[in-house]
């Protein structure tokens, strides 16, 4: 539980290559998320090419971080696997939730940068990939080595005033 309570979405990364069975660990940790029906949505691209990252990095204000990452790992939907069409976006972020927290496990840090359900950002990496219109963009996750002064670490978050019992 440690992992929970101590991730934290990290921003700088160090310039070192995250080794090949660490991103199939991450991979593995998203195909475990619970889904609704197990429709298992889920689809991956990974990119480790500075050239590709730093296109990728214009999705929004927000995802700079990207061109300066190692490695980013963008999350598909594909429609032809949802038998409900309404959970789709429950089962991406369980995905994601599971890559973040196997990357603290790691020695790694990400950060989630989201894209669904705003059109422009899943337009562009729709054009940027030349996906097919099954395959819905929900987020992506730049991932590294934290840089100095990026480490996890655990800060309380806990509020009882936001707990409620039996009713609000």
């Amino acid at each position: 539980m440690d992992i929970i309570f101590n991730r934290r979405s990290i921003r700088r990364y160090k310039k070192q290559t995250v080794e090949q069975e660490k991103i199939e660990k991450l991979l593995r940790a998203a195909m475990q998320a619970p889904s609704a029906a197990n429709q298992q949505p889920w689809e991956f691209i990974v990119v480790q090419e500075k050239e590709n990252l730093e296109k990728l990095s214009g999705i929004s204000l927000y995802s700079k971080m990207i061109a300066d990452a190692p490695l980013a790992i963008v999350l598909l939907a594909n429609e032809d696997r949802m038998r409900l069409q309404h959970y789709w976006e429950q089962d991406m972020a369980a995905a994601a939730q599971n890559i973040l927290l196997e990357a603290a496990y790691l020695g790694l840090g990400g950060v989630w940068i989201g894209v669904a359900p705003m059109q422009d950002r899943m337009k562009l990496i729709s054009e940027l990939y030349g996906l097919k219109s099954k395959l819905k963009p929900f987020c992506v996750i730049p991932i590294g080595y934290p840089e100095e002064g990026q480490e996890h670490k655990y800060v309380d978050r806990y509020d009882p005033g936001r707990v409620y019992y039996e009713g609000y």
